[in-house]
């Protein structure tokens, strides 16, 4: 089912890290992309960037008018953290008359990528690198889902922010790949279990973030740095607004397979 007029509807759109890099960039084309009356709720852990964000959506030149921008600053690893934005999603939709929510699970964390699978005995630490990465998407899902449950003339949307990490093995990435992977099979049984619901997985790429230029630092396996560093070196990085444009092409024509994997270069 496409949206109508080359927009989202009147939406809620809940974004996670939302504070910088593509989860910004994200939540900039959102909001050009949903009518009046709709409801933007930015989740990060960096308060002070979502609100620089949140004034810089609601100048009339950006397109903000009749847009409600939420900031919550939230740990998304705890379940308080979660609460939060679900309990900020519903107070600030409560008023409207929402006709689609779409949520996009952005937030992530690169992890150790300067060590191999075999140094990973504690536990507590690769426990405490799911819950971030794996946990809290799945849980954030589930709850904003039954916050905002089945309806008619409701549209639900989740996406999920993968990687080529989802679907190919890195040395030294194994808390990376595995979390991504993690997440690609959970939305794809989100969606064999509720197929009202459009489910992507969408890989941006390559992006010039603070996430890759960590990756360049601290990445152990030597051919994998080399990779990484050539990409930066070459110019071959994309930007985080090239990337989600193209997220917003696929959402807007709405011909995906519920589910699926889509890299930016399939797009």
């Amino acid at each position: 089912m496409s949206s109508s007029g080359g927009d989202l509807g009147r939406a809620l759109c809940v974004v996670t890290g939302a504070s910088r890099g593509f989860g910004r960039a994200v939540a900039v084309d959102l909001s050009r992309l949903v009518r009046p009356g709709s409801v933007l709720v930015l989740v990060a852990r960096s308060v002070d960037d979502l609100r620089a964000l949140q004034a810089e959506l609601a100048r009339p030149e950006a397109g903000g008018t009749g847009l409600t921008v939420k900031c919550v600053e939230a740990d998304l690893a705890q379940t308080d953290g979660v609460e939060r934005a679900v309990k900020a999603s519903e107070e600030a939709a409560a008023a409207a008359e929402i006709e689609h929510m779409v949520l996009v699970n952005n937030a992530a964390s690169l992890g150790d990528v300067s060590r191999c699978a075999q140094s990973f005995t504690r536990m507590a630490e690769v426990d405490s690198y799911l819950s971030f990465n794996v946990s809290s998407a799945l849980c954030l899902t589930a709850r904003l889902l039954q916050a905002f449950p089945r309806r008619p003339g409701l549209r639900r949307t989740v996406v999920n922010v993968s990687s080529l990490c989802a679907v190919q093995p890195y040395p030294t990435w194994v808390l990376y790949c595995s979390g991504k992977a993690a997440r690609d099979m959970m939305f794809r049984v989100l969606a064999e279990e509720e197929p009202d619901i459009r489910v992507l997985s969408y890989a941006p790429g390559p992006l010039d973030t603070a996430m890759q230029t960590e990756a360049r630092s601290t990445t152990a396996d030597p051919k994998m740095k080399q990779m990484i560093s050539d990409l930066f070196a070459q110019g071959r990085l994309l930007s985080c607004e090239e990337s989600s444009a193209k997220l917003m092409k696929l959402l807007l024509e709405d011909k995906f397979t519920s589910g699926s994997h889509v890299d930016i270069y399939d797009v």
